[in-house]
């Protein structure tokens, strides 16, 4: 079917055209398929339909007289490039000016994924290159490992990501992930990759102060998430504009790739990857779920509150601010997530200590996060209950108060960032699944991490600034 001339014809916005166009190019239709473009005037509520009457014809020429532009069974590989300068680094300007010239880049520096060095993030993939992973929703330009590995060598990884890199891109081309919407639609969605296991440590992926980054002794979140991003982009075809139509798209340079703080777990506490997935303590593993928005909550008290009314009032607070009829969520409200809040470690000691749990604690801001029907009906948030497809989600018309997830376990708590209990931080949920996958390590991976310690210093805490 790839590339098929079948006719088709498909209405659409005028500022959603490359999103339709990479939507036909990812099942298998030709892109540059029959499109009758109309303004937004004509697809928002109480709008006159008679545009399309009056341009009936053009649905009649796009089913009986259009044809595909070019041949579909030509070859699509793609030469080298080859790009010389008088020094080293007028070629690395040179290449990177030809990287903005073509869509290639995200507007900062890039690394040329030169034939070497590809050939040494390959070092840490478990299986051919050559080997297909899938199709980048939603435009479906095919993964293989090189992709990865050249997106990775371009992002400025090493091989010791590698295998992150590849159980994210797994759980992302899961079509129960979303991705083939999430990434076009207007939401702003980043994916976060949330990262349990000795690798975390291993490859130096943060878990305490900063951990979204920027990090300079830490660095492997900005360039796997990096790597991502422009998979996304120049697989997936999320231009912003043109195949991606968010509004803001924040957080997508790098989107969101952190470590659980495992070691400063309290005991009883379950890492996210055992928690969510079932995956057992000391397994490297990865959990993906879509976000659109970040927000810093205050959790600790101003005043000398006894630690009780302290932990009280700052579970009343973050509970506050889930508790807003903002219908983002409502994408995985039965098996999604609401969203991700991340503690740190002091925190959930110091509430483990007063007989806090994570599934207690997971109850209580789901309890005290719904939201009264009558605050729905006034902000409009009804509406979109009414028109929702998911029996569960449409069946909570009927509750009041209303949950803001259909079930307390949807909700993720997250333990990472500095050890300082006054902030906690939470990622807006725009997700319909949280997939989880384990990571596979190649056979010589401790050498990896001993060239990585060479070239970058003494990757142990003990060794940092």
């Amino acid at each position: 079917m790839e590339g098929s001339g079948i006719p088709t014809v498909t209405l659409t916005r005028t500022d959603f055209v490359g999103v339709v166009r990479n939507a036909l190019s990812g099942i298998g239709l030709a892109p540059e398929a029959a499109l009758i473009e109309f303004p937004m005037d004509l697809f928002l509520p109480g709008s006159d339909i008679e545009p399309i009457r009056n341009r009936r014809h053009e649905f009649y020429d796009g089913l009986t007289r259009w044809k595909p532009e070019r041949d579909r069974s030509e070859s699509t590989s793609n030469p080298r490039i080859t790009i010389e300068g008088p020094t080293f680094e007028d070629a690395l300007i040179r290449a990177n000016h030809l990287f903005i010239a073509n869509l290639w880049g995200d507007g900062l520096p890039l690394f040329p994924a030169t034939a070497e060095r590809v050939d040494w993030i390959l070092q840490g993939a478990t299986c051919s290159r050559d080997q297909k992973i899938g199709q980048f929703p939603p435009r479906g330009g095919v993964v293989t490992v090189e992709s990865c590995a050249i997106a990775l060598a371009m992002a400025g990884g090493r091989p010791e990501y590698l295998p992150v890199l590849f159980a994210a891109v797994a759980a992302f081309l899961d079509p129960l992930s979303g991705a083939a919407h999430l990434q076009a639609a207007s939401g702003s969605a980043f994916p976060v990759v949330m990262v349990n296991g000795p690798i975390t440590k291993q490859i130096r992926l943060s878990s305490t102060f900063g951990c979204l980054g920027p990090d300079p002794q830490r660095p492997a979140g900005a360039s796997i998430g990096r790597a991502l991003h422009l998979m996304q982009q120049n697989l997936g075809g999320a231009l912003p504009g043109i195949g991606s139509m968010a509004n803001y798209g924040a957080m997508r340079y790098t989107n969101v790739v952190v470590a659980e703080d495992d070691d400063g777990l309290p005991e009883g506490w379950p890492a996210h990857g055992t928690d969510r997935h079932g995956y057992g303590p000391g397994i490297n593993s990865i959990s993906l779920a879509f976000a659109n928005g970040v927000a810093n909550i205050r959790r600790r008290g101003a005043k000398k509150e006894t630690p009780e009314e302290d932990a009280l009032q700052g579970m009343h607070r973050m509970a506050d601010f889930m508790r807003t009829p903002n219908v983002a969520n409502l994408v995985g409200y039965e098996r999604g997530t609401p969203g991700i809040l991340m503690i740190p470690q002091v925190v959930a000691h110091g509430m483990t200590k007063m007989g806090w749990t994570k599934p207690s604690m997971k109850k209580f801001l789901w309890e005290h996060s719904k939201i009264p029907m009558e605050l729905m009906k006034r902000s409009g948030a009804f509406s979109w209950l009414e028109v929702d497809s998911d029996p569960v989600t449409l069946a909570s018309r009927d509750l009041d108060p209303w949950p803001i997830t259909a079930h307390a376990d949807n909700l993720i708590i997250f333990c990472a960032g500095g050890e300082h209990p006054t902030n906690s931080f939470w990622l807006q949920g725009y997700s319909p699944n949280v997939l989880g996958r384990k990571i596979d390590l190649p056979n010589d991976f401790n050498r990896l991490i001993a060239e990585s310690n060479n070239d970058l210093g003494c990757g142990s805490d003990t060794c940092r600034i």
